[in-house]
Protein backbone atom coordinates (compact mmCIF):
# COMPACT_ATOMS: atom_id res chain seq x y z
CA UNK A 1 0.00 0.00 0.00
CA UNK A 2 2.61 2.26 0.72
CA UNK A 3 3.96 1.87 -2.60
CA UNK A 4 0.98 2.86 -4.25
CA UNK A 5 1.32 6.09 -2.27
CA UNK A 6 4.28 6.69 -3.31
CA UNK A 7 3.52 6.33 -7.32
CA UNK A 8 0.54 8.64 -6.95
CA UNK A 9 2.89 11.38 -5.16
CA UNK A 10 5.63 10.56 -8.13
CA UNK A 11 2.72 10.47 -11.01
CA UNK A 12 1.07 13.68 -9.20
CA UNK A 13 4.57 15.53 -8.88
CA UNK A 14 5.15 14.87 -12.76
CA UNK A 15 1.87 16.17 -13.73
CA UNK A 16 2.08 19.53 -12.27
CA UNK A 17 5.82 19.98 -13.79
CA UNK A 18 3.93 18.64 -17.08
CA UNK A 19 1.19 22.05 -16.90
CA UNK A 20 4.11 24.34 -16.03
CA UNK A 21 5.94 23.68 -19.19
CA UNK A 22 4.98 25.37 -21.97
CA UNK A 23 6.21 22.74 -24.73
CA UNK A 24 4.07 19.97 -22.77
CA UNK A 25 1.20 22.54 -22.57
CA UNK A 26 1.41 22.82 -26.88
CA UNK A 27 1.81 19.15 -27.32
CA UNK A 28 -1.62 18.74 -24.99
CA UNK A 29 -3.19 21.64 -26.77
CA UNK A 30 -2.43 19.72 -30.14
CA UNK A 31 -3.25 16.30 -29.55
CA UNK A 32 -6.57 17.97 -28.28
CA UNK A 33 -7.15 19.89 -31.22
CA UNK A 34 -6.08 16.91 -33.22
CA UNK A 35 -8.43 14.26 -31.68
CA UNK A 36 -11.49 17.06 -31.90
CA UNK A 37 -10.62 18.09 -35.59
CA UNK A 38 -10.81 14.36 -36.09
CA UNK A 39 -13.97 14.06 -34.86
CA UNK A 40 -15.72 16.38 -36.73
CA UNK A 41 -14.91 15.18 -39.57
CA UNK A 42 -15.98 11.60 -38.81
CA UNK A 43 -18.77 13.14 -37.46
CA UNK A 44 -19.95 15.13 -40.89
CA UNK A 45 -18.04 12.97 -43.46
CA UNK A 46 -18.54 9.18 -42.05
CA UNK A 47 -22.16 10.10 -40.60
CA UNK A 48 -21.01 8.98 -37.23
CA UNK A 49 -22.34 10.22 -33.99
CA UNK A 50 -20.05 12.16 -31.78
CA UNK A 51 -19.64 9.25 -29.31
CA UNK A 52 -18.96 6.87 -32.30
CA UNK A 53 -16.63 9.91 -33.43
CA UNK A 54 -14.75 10.41 -30.33
CA UNK A 55 -14.44 6.78 -29.94
CA UNK A 56 -13.38 5.66 -33.63
CA UNK A 57 -10.44 8.99 -33.47
CA UNK A 58 -9.38 7.34 -29.87
CA UNK A 59 -9.29 4.14 -31.21
CA UNK A 60 -7.64 4.73 -34.14
CA UNK A 61 -4.75 7.06 -33.27
CA UNK A 62 -3.95 5.20 -30.04
CA UNK A 63 -3.39 1.90 -33.62
CA UNK A 64 -5.93 0.00 -31.24
CA UNK A 65 -8.13 -0.38 -34.12
CA UNK A 66 -10.60 -2.69 -33.26
CA UNK A 67 -12.43 -2.90 -36.16
CA UNK A 68 -15.95 -2.16 -35.42
CA UNK A 69 -15.76 1.17 -36.93
CA UNK A 70 -14.31 1.57 -40.36
CA UNK A 71 -14.16 4.81 -42.54
CA UNK A 72 -16.49 3.66 -45.22
CA UNK A 73 -15.96 6.45 -47.91
CA UNK A 74 -13.24 7.41 -49.98
CA UNK A 75 -12.65 10.49 -48.23
CA UNK A 76 -12.98 9.13 -45.28
CA UNK A 77 -10.44 6.72 -46.29
CA UNK A 78 -7.65 9.21 -47.41
CA UNK A 79 -7.97 11.30 -44.58
CA UNK A 80 -7.82 8.38 -42.05
CA UNK A 81 -4.59 7.26 -43.91
CA UNK A 82 -3.01 10.83 -43.67
CA UNK A 83 -4.70 11.25 -39.85
CA UNK A 84 -3.17 8.06 -38.43
CA UNK A 85 0.65 9.00 -39.96
CA UNK A 86 0.23 12.86 -38.48
CA UNK A 87 -1.53 11.79 -35.51
CA UNK A 88 0.46 8.68 -34.06
CA UNK A 89 3.49 11.13 -34.10
CA UNK A 90 2.19 13.56 -31.84
CA UNK A 91 0.42 11.05 -29.72
CA UNK A 92 4.14 9.51 -29.21
CA UNK A 93 5.97 13.03 -28.68
CA UNK A 94 3.14 13.67 -25.69
CA UNK A 95 3.47 10.41 -24.10
CA UNK A 96 6.71 10.96 -23.63
CA UNK A 97 6.69 14.13 -22.93
CA UNK A 98 3.93 12.84 -20.06
CA UNK A 99 6.58 9.98 -19.27
CA UNK A 100 9.48 12.43 -18.83
CA UNK A 101 7.34 14.45 -16.46
CA UNK A 102 6.80 11.96 -14.45
CA UNK A 103 10.09 9.90 -14.43
CA UNK A 104 12.21 12.96 -13.52
CA UNK A 105 9.78 14.11 -10.70
CA UNK A 106 11.25 17.45 -11.05
CA UNK A 107 9.97 18.51 -14.50
CA UNK A 108 13.50 19.43 -15.41
CA UNK A 109 13.09 18.22 -19.24
CA UNK A 110 16.82 18.96 -20.54
CA UNK A 111 18.23 15.85 -19.03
Amino acid sequence: MLGLAALIRVTARGVRSLARDEHARGLVTLALTLIGAGAVFYHQVEDLSWVDSFYFTVITLTTVGYGDIAPETTAGKIFTMFYVLIGIGILVALITEVARHVLSGNGNSED
